[in-house]
């Protein structure tokens, strides 16, 4: 029996959300239908793929080997129908942090023949684009858990460690440093048990544990002009702990910016390339990526004064795996 690809992408999207509704609404049918072609695709494969109840989905032992392999076939899929490209190159960026960006002002300026097709997503939508052949390079916070669950077909290396800062409030004294315990510690992220808890999350999670901060999770606005909009409405005197990227622009608009004296969070930003022989602007785009990271000391972010760098250790096993 020849398999539908059709189903097939069915199965991929329920696997990724781990939830027929919403699944249902990316695809644009209805439940009761998309669970119907589910059950007719294990059907034709001769087992359940996934484990479901009225209130969890999950991915079967089968399910897990059938997903892996199903990127591969609907990647596969989508090469043979689409025209090669080769002037093209795709990339993503994470909101409005600013690494991506400087990565893709220098790969333009060295190879402006070299058309850059970009996308909004955040590291795991990033990770999933690049397996199945979307984009052509991501720039992520690679996790033990996307290594777990992705072993084989793609390749990374760190790019840059951003440090975090401390952003005050409007009027407040301008200091060079700040405790950490000093105030309260906001943060522009979506906290565990939400549905958009990610990398990001995870990463202030390990924060938390770590230092014993109880932080304040205020959602994810997105736009740094979101974000300063929120400072700006926010009532009590606290600290927002932001990406440097960020910082910067709270400074230009006159908001007091601190280093946190107690220690330096650093975010590690890789660089990630599917395995394999790589087409001549991935290469070139790997190699200004590396460029700019050694122009801009991205590896190296320490000041003569600053607290120690700290990231979680997952991180740390990650970059030097």
């Amino acid at each position: 029996m020849d398999l539908d690809l059709r189903l097939v992408r069915y199965f991929v999207t329920v696997a990724d959300e781990l939830h027929f509704g919403r699944a249902a609404a990316k695809l644009f049918i209805s439940q009761p239908t998309l669970s119907k072609q589910i059950r007719k695709l294990e059907a034709d494969v001769g087992a359940a793929l996934l484990a479901r109840d009225s209130r969890h989905v999950a991915l079967t032992p089968r399910g897990e080997r059938f997903l892996h392999l199903a990127r591969q076939l609907l990647a596969t899929a989508d090469r043979m129908l689409r025209e090669p490209a080769p002037h093209h190159l795709r990339i993503a960026h994470i909101f409005e942090l600013d690494t991506s960006r400087a990565v893709a002002d220098a790969f333009h300026a060295a190879h402006p023949g070299v058309r850059l097709v970009q996308s909004q997503m955040d590291s795991a939508r990033q990770l999933t684009a690049l397996l199945e052949d979307q984009l052509d390079i991501a720039i992520i916070r690679v996790t033990t858990a996307m290594k777990a669950a992705h072993p084989a077909g793609w390749r990374h290396a760190l790019l840059r460690l951003e440090p975090f800062w401390l952003v005050g409030r409007p009027g407040d004294p301008r200091r060079t440093s700040a405790s950490v315990h000093e105030r309260p510690l906001e943060v522009f992220a979506d906290g565990p048990g939400t549905a958009l808890y990610n990398a990001h999350g995870r990463y202030l999670s390990s924060l938390e544990q770590h230092t014993g901060l109880a932080l304040h999770w205020l959602g994810n606005p997105g736009t740094f002009d979101n974000c300063h909009a929120a400072l700006g409405r926010a009532p009590d005197s606290a600290y927002l702990l932001e990406f440097a990227s960020y910082a910067r622009r709270y400074a230009d608009r006159g908001v007091p910016v601190h280093r946190p004296e107690e220690l330096q969070p650093v975010y590690p930003w890789s660089l990630a390339w599917r395995d394999g022989e790589q087409p001549e602007a991935v290469q070139a785009f790997l190699a200004i990526a590396r460029e700019t990271a050694t122009r801009h000391r991205w590896l190296n972010p320490e000041h003569a004064d600053a607290a120690p760098l700290w990231a979680p250790p997952e991180d740390l096993t990650v970059a030097t795996a």
